[in-house]
Parts: C-alpha cells; sequence; structure tokens
C-alpha cells in the first residue's frame, strides 16, 4: 500500500487493488470490520480475488495508553469509516449497486465499535436494497486461511490465537465448529501485549516483543509453562504474565532475555496445549492457525513443525490476513453464501451488535474460566 493519508494517519491514499478484467460475472461482497482498534473495509469476489482493501490503524491513538481505549477507538471509526467505504469502491471501480451483499462484523468485539460498523452496514445494505451479513469476527478469522489457500479442505483444527481470544477449535464446515480449548484466564495475544506494556516496548505489543526476542536468550530467565502436562488442551498465561512482571520488577534481567524466555515459555504451552487437542481431533486435513498472533513467525515455525510430526498439512493465512481486517469478514459472507446459510434478503436489520459471541455455543463452561472464555 502507498504512503499514509494526511487525513487518516494509518490510511493508504490507495487501496490495494487487483488486476483489471477480472470480475465478469462474479459475486461481490463489501466487508466492513470494525470490532477493535483496526477500521477496515475490503471488497472480495466469489472466487478469493480481493478487488481492493484499506485498513485505518489507530496505533497512534492508542500508544499513549499502552493499549486500546474503548471510546477512543469507538469514535475513531466513526471518523474515518464511511470516506473509507467510498475511497475503497472507488478503487474497485465500483459504486454499491455493483455489490451483491454487505457483511460486516456484528461481534464479538469492543461493542461501540462493532456497533459503528454494523450500523453502517445496515445502512449501506438498506441504501442499495443489498443484503446484510452479520458477521461472526472470530468465523472471520477461522476460514481466513481458505481466503487464501483454495485447496484448504474442511474439516481442519484450528488454533485461534489473538489479543482477545485464545482457542482450540475444529472446523468442520461453514458454521460448524466444535471448541476444544480456550483459556481460563488472558488470551495469548494479551499477555504479549502485557509483557511489552512491562518491558516499555510499547503498544503494539506482540510485534514488539517477537522483535526484542530475536535479540535474547529463549532459556535465559526461569519462567513457568502454565498448565503444560495437564489433561485438558486448555491455556493459561496470567501466571505467566505476572512472573514475567516479577522477573522485570527484580532488576536482574536483560529486557531482550526477558521477552525472549516469555516467547519460549508461551510457545511451548501452545505446542504443548495443541498437541494435547490433536490427540482429541478426529480425521483433520490440516492444522490451522489463524488471528493476529499467527503472524509470529517463531510460533508459525513451531506449529508447522507439530503438523509434520502429526502427519498433517500446516496452513496460515499471509501476514496481511492475520491482523484484523475486512477481507477475511467479506470471505466469511463468501463462505456463508455458498454453503446456502443466508436467509433470502439476508440478516434482519434489526439484528444487534454482540460483545460476546462464540462460535460453539454448546462448548461446555471451563472451570475457573471467566466470561471471555
Amino acid at each position: 500500500m502507498s504512503s499514509p493519508s494526511p487525513e487518516w494517519p494509518g490510511f493508504a491514499e490507495k487501496a490495494e487493488v487487483a488486476p483489471d478484467g477480472v470480475l465478469s460475472g462474479r459475486r461481490i461482497v463489501l466487508g466492513i470490520e470494525s470490532s477493535c482498534d483496526e477500521t477496515a473495509v475490503a471488497l472480495v469476489a466469489d472466487d478469493r480475488t480481493i478487488i481492493a482493501q484499506a485498513i485505518a490503524s489507530q496505533d497512534a491513538e492508542h500508544a499513549p495508553y499502552g493499549g486500546v481505549v474503548p471510546e477512543i477507538a469507538a469514535r475513531a471509526h466513526v471518523e474515518v469509516l464511511a470516506p473509507m467505504v467510498r475511497r475503497v469502491l472507488a478503487d474497485g471501480g465500483m459504486t454499491l449497486a455493483d455489490v451483491d451483499a454487505i457483511a460486516a462484523t456484528a461481534g464479538p468485539g469492543l461493542i461501540g465499535g462493532v456497533m459503528v460498523g454494523l450500523v453502517t452496514a445496515k445502512a449501506l445494505a438498506l441504501a442499495g436494497d443489498k443484503p446484510l451479513l452479520a458477521i461472526n469476527h472470530l468465523e472471520g478469522h477461522a476460514l481466513s486461511p481458505r481466503l487464501a489457500d483454495a485447496d484448504l479442505a474442511f474439516p481442519y483444527l484450528l488454533l485461534l490465537a489473538s489479543g482477545g481470544h485464545c482457542q482450540i477449535l475444529e472446523v468442520r464446515g461453514v458454521g460448524n465448529y466444535r471448541r476444544l480449548a480456550t483459556t481460563i484466564d488472558d488470551a495469548l495475544g494479551e499477555a504479549f501485549d502485557k509483557t511489552a506494556k512491562i518491558l516499555g516496548l510499547g503498544y503494539p505489543g506482540g510485534p514488539a516483543v517477537e522483535r526484542l526476542a530475536r535479540e535474547g536468550d529463549p532459556y535465559g530467565v526461569d519462567l513457568p509453562r502454565p498448565l503444560k502436562g495437564s489433561k485438558e488442551p486448555h491455556f493459561s498465561f496470567a501466571g505467566l504474565k505476572s512472573a514475567v512482571l516479577r522477573a522485570n520488577d527484580s532488576g536482574l534481567h536483560k529486557p531482550a532475555d526477558l521477552a525472549a524466555s516469555f516467547q519460549q515459555a508461551a510457545m511451548d504451552c501452545v505446542i504443548d496445549r495443541t498437541s494435547r487437542a490433536l490427540e482429541r481431533a478426529q480425521g483433520m486435513t490440516a492444522l490451522v492457525v489463524a488471528g493476529g498472533v499467527a503472524a509470529n513467525a517463531s510460533l508459525r515455525d513451531a506449529l508447522e513443525a507439530l503438523a509434520v510430526k502429526h502427519g498433517l498439512e500446516f496452513a496460515a493465512p499471509p501476514m496481511k490476513l492475520c491482523t484484523d481486517n475486512a477481507a477475511m469478514i467479506a470471505w466469511a459472507g463468501q463462505e456463508r453464501l455458498g454453503a446456502g446459510l443466508v436467509e433470502p434478503g439476508g440478516d434482519p436489520l434489526s439484528i444487534a451488535a454482540r460483545p460476546r459471541w462464540p462460535l460453539d455455543p454448546e462448548a461446555e463452561a471451563v472451570r475457573g474460566a471467566g466470561v471471555k472464555a
């Protein structure tokens, strides 16, 4: 993408655009994502072509606070979303009349941001007489590897790891998910962000920790591996985060060693927990990782080795589809349309934004877990 716009920092002057002449006769979905601190719009065709997309980052707005401030995030979405829709349509050489459906994140996420995106999508659907597709943000992540890889077949085992979620699911088909594991406290991405804050690395924290970890000794600081070896494949990262805080306060360790040791401990937990889940899953075609933490190269390498050990293919979205983006939301809409899961006319305009929306509502509650699980 080109240099940032002076109007909206982090928003490109021109969106990424597909080559001309590739869209004849294809179904087009406009996607909107606003569940956290990224405002995103994309046009995606049913043949997996990302026609145009753009993302507005809010890193600068949240950096002084070391994390996302929900009210600031919601206001930022309001300021940039409508101009972004116009820009992406223009860059794709389209108008609203050329779009077949409007897909938007309807949850889970920060409720203010989710409402901004969903209300915008409702307005576009009403004005253009288009079907509204209310998309689960987690389903967007779960299906995003299939946007990049047409050969990725159901069912596959998914590690979904982000700032707000850490789960392992059997992805049996579109709309068909079985949760095998979740976190009983913090998500993996949250642990990365909190570690970055402890080490004074700024926001966003995950990439900063990964960069610093390359300079340190991954076994230089003795840190715990919570739940490693336990029977259930669930996760816990709160104790690891607290151990990093105590080690940092001791003044005995280099920041690079702390970053590297934290990352190694986190990966050891993830590999152990995912191995346990693989023992329970049957008939999987691949091991897949998605979500913001899937951008971590070391984690990808470790999971790929685990997949090979179990005789499975390994799949992960390209980096630009790991973090929150609208292409995955549009693609989830395409998948739901293709699977016949959309009512004639789409979802009702009365559908509400949801701060919590599990992919597997039948999953049993995990003892000790909070509402985020």
